[in-house]
């Protein structure tokens, strides 16, 4: 089959490999029907930080095309959704809710022998307790589609940020980056019901999407000038919540240094910090951190059928669709960001 695998830092590229097939008895081998670029994607490549030939991408959603004799729950023919990572369901850490940390778990393309979301077909462990059945029209409605595939990565990860910030009706939220995730996370502030989100970012049609999504404000400016025109915005007194959406150490502090006193920054950010961050701000104005990686398959059944019935949508997101073979100009696209998000189909 064909997949899109790691080459050297920077660069990725469409090669023959071995097909996706059985190993274990809870495994299913699923078709991919449509996989996402993600920004996380080009951190890890754009660093370096795989291994030569690795697959690439985590988020895809397609058809069940065979089974192993364990699984149960679905049957071939049916359309899934894999979220991120795959998790058994029944460790301590899953029945805690984070399947993040399974210790039997992992992310597509990052576990040795994984297969990656970017090919044309996925080997998933734990094919009970991963995948989400989806109506059929998931993969064949051109406008459910995209909304859907959100809901592998940048979505729950938006909202994560969300409920780690501890958002409610009436807060005055800031959300520290204009790229899918940081959007996503405007998108679900104002479903917790934000009376007012600052969309803060430098990119013009990012910020406007924002406006969209239910930003009340937004903010092109960075580090000193982004604390000082926040602090306007919000009379000196910060806000309620920050979401940082980034993971570098300028956008980390500027969530924290735009919280008021009390407040709580979620962060989702991949981390990828050149600098450890100054953390003075938080300690004595005792904001809270709260966030990490985001356990995307607990919020599925509550965010799903929303997705399905048009009343919560990130489907805009994507405004690159190509096949595997434009995956690699996808990368570069987004990397020079001329693209927010691509969706591939094989």
């Amino acid at each position: 089959m064909r997949a899109v695998v790691y080459e050297r830092p920077g660069r990725v590229a469409l090669r023959t490999v071995p097909d996706a097939r059985i190993e274990r008895p809870g495994d299913a081998v699923v078709r991919v029907a449509a996989a996402g670029v993600c920004g996380s994607d080009l951190i890890f490549v754009g660093r370096g930080l795989y291994q030569a030939g690795q697959r690439c991408g985590h988020e895809f959603l397609g058809v069940v095309e065979e089974t192993g004799r364990a699984v149960t729950a679905l049957r071939v023919g049916d359309a899934v959704l894999a979220p991120f990572c795959w998790a058994d369901g029944d460790c301590r850490h899953c029945l805690a809710g984070l399947l993040t940390s399974c210790a039997d778990g992992g992310v597509w393309g990052l576990g040795e022998g994984s297969d990656g979301g970017q090919g044309e077909a996925v080997r998933v462990p734990h094919a009970d307790a991963t995948l989400v059945r989806l109506p059929a029209e998931a993969l064949t409605d051109r406008r459910l589609a995209p909304a859907v595939l959100a809901l592998a990565d940048v979505l729950p990860t938006g909202h994560h940020a969300v409920v780690a910030a501890g958002v409610r009706p009436g807060s005055t939220v800031a959300v520290v980056g204009d790229g899918a995730v940081g959007l996503c996370a405007v998108l679900a502030a104002a479903r917790a019901g934000a009376e007012r989100i600052i969309a803060v970012g430098s990119h013009p049609g990012r910020l406007r999407l924002a406006l969209r999504f239910g930003a009340t404000d937004t903010l092109a400016a960075r580090g000193a000038d982004a604390d000082r025109r926040l602090a306007e915005l919000t009379d000196g007194h910060g806000v309620d919540a920050a979401v940082e959406a980034v993971g570098t150490t300028p956008a980390l502090e500027t969530a924290i240094r735009a919280t008021r006193p009390g407040g709580t920054v979620g962060f989702v950010g991949l981390p990828h910090h050149d600098t450890a961050p100054d953390l003075g701000p938080a300690f004595f104005h005792n904001v809270a951190l709260r966030g990490g990686i985001a356990p995307v398959r607990r919020y599925l059944p509550e965010l799903l059928p929303e997705v399905c019935a048009g009343s919560l949508d990130a489907g805009a997101l994507f405004d690159f669709t190509g096949t595997l073979a434009d995956v690699p100009a996808a990368y570069d696209a987004m990397s020079g960001r001329t693209v927010l998000k691509a969706l591939i189909r094989p």
